[in-house]
């Protein structure tokens, strides 16, 4: 009776090998979840760069931009001036206000530009405050489902343990 008692009780147990290959198992499934999340978060993080970059380069083609219609809108202002004032002077004042014009068209211009320029940068701003809170979310979902998978892991291991016990 005592040796049919011992023989159930040790059919139920696991012996220490099949304990390391399934600890083995487990620890290998970690290792590669763990590069999966490395490989998924640096591609991220390139993608983000590379939009940032993209960015920059826009909003530099728009600043070279605006300085070259800037120094040529300055450059015709300048010589309709000294063509002006080589004219006869009865149109001097007249000439004068077209000038006046010219200068408040630049200044709105200008503040139009910088206003535009401002309205980028706080998109740029909110895109990139919008991404980085994405990306703070998705590293909380990542390790929220990786505790949820290791206590998973961790369960069915003592599971089997207890069954076996």
């Amino acid at each position: 009776m005592t040796n049919s008692t011992m023989d159930t009780i040790y059919s139920d147990m696991v012996t220490k090998v099949q304990q390391e290959i399934m600890m083995q198992r487990v620890m290998s499934q970690i290792a590669a979840l763990k590069k999966d999340m490395i490989i998924l978060e640096k591609s991220e993080f390139s993608t983000l760069l590379a939009e940032n970059e993209k960015l920059k380069i826009q909003l530099w083609q728009l600043t070279v931009q605006l300085a070259d219609v800037m120094n040529k809108v300055r450059s015709d202002t300048f010589l309709d001036m000294n063509l002006e004032k080589s004219s006869v002077k009865e149109l001097k004042a007249d000439h004068e206000r077209k000038l006046l014009e010219t200068r408040t068209e630049i200044m709105e211009m200008t503040s139009e530009q910088d206003r535009h320029l401002t309205q980028t940068n706080m998109k740029i701003d909110t895109e990139v405050a919008g991404l980085k809170t994405m990306l703070e979310s998705h590293k909380l979902d990542t390790i929220k489902y990786l505790a949820g998978s290791v206590f998973t892991c961790l369960t069915v291991v003592l599971g089997f343990y207890r069954i076996w016990m």
